[in-house]
């Protein structure tokens, strides 16, 4: 099992919940996960993935056993192709980047993905995405290498979403099989990158109740939650967090 203070393991608790409540309830909650947990582990950043990953598939069984209804699989099929190349994509850059370039790195990318989302809830209705193949294709390279580079596509799948424009219950459904399905493509490129060890897989299982209560909360809470100051406050913290990555590059 991994070795934290007291703090580290409060943080671990924390994102495990949000983990949970984010894959149940509000996507938008879980936007910290990846930068929380490269704080927590210092030094260790690009291990960080490997033992985030579990914890999402574990949050995604939950998420689709309670959507399993609710999933547009046209929207689906078109984006997975794109996301496995994705997924190599990531694989490669995370085996020839080090910690020391892959937190600014993040850090951009998180900052760049905010910002494509601040700018289409600003325009509202106006602000008119693309739905022609190329664009399932950009978003489907995107998604899956930011997701097995920092577990960070949720703001990509976001954005690919509301581009497809679904109904509530069919946006968190598709979104929670997609993720099911990244996730599990994602775990032989972690093991075989060592990310993946019986220390964090040891500490995965003691977050087992963490992640439960989080998704509980989420479907208690997701009708209940006024969901738009919510994100929010996720992407301004998220922002904020990224540019303190950003800057540790200069440090």
């Amino acid at each position: 099992m991994w070795e934290f203070s007291t703090i580290g393991w409060l943080v671990v608790v924390l994102c495990a919940g949000m983990i949970g409540f984010s894959k149940t309830g509000v996507p938008g909650a879980g936007i910290l996960v990846p930068l929380l947990m490269m704080m927590v582990m210092a030094e260790r950043e690009k291990e960080s993935t490997g033992l985030v990953l579990p914890m999402l598939c574990i949050a995604d069984i939950m998420a689709i056993i309670y959507w399993r209804r609710h999933v547009d699989w046209g929207k689906l099929v078109r984006l997975l192709p794109w996301t496995v190349g994705g997924v190599v994509l990531g694989y490669l850059i995370m085996g020839w980047i080090s910690n020391d370039h892959f937190v600014p790195a993040i850090g951009v990318v998180v900052l760049g993905l905010i910002a494509v989302s601040w700018w289409r809830d600003r325009g509202g209705q106006t602000r008119t995405i693309p739905t022609y193949w190329w664009f399932a294709g950009l978003m489907g390279l995107l998604a899956g290498s930011t997701s097995m580079m920092a577990n960070a596509a949720g703001p990509v799948m976001i954005l690919y979403l509301l581009a497809m424009k679904l109904e509530k219950k069919e946006f968190v459904g598709t979104a929670a099989w997609f993720f099911w399905i990244l996730n599990l493509i994602k775990i032989p490129f972690s093991g075989k990158l060592g990310f993946i060890t019986q220390a964090s897989l040891l500490t995965d299982a003691a977050m087992i109740p963490a992640l439960l209560a989080g998704g509980i909360l989420g479907i208690y809470l997701v009708h209940r939650i006024p969901q738009k100051p919510f994100n929010r406050w996720m992407k301004g913290l998220a922002a904020l967090a990224a540019l303190v990555f950003c800057i540790r590059a200069f440090l």
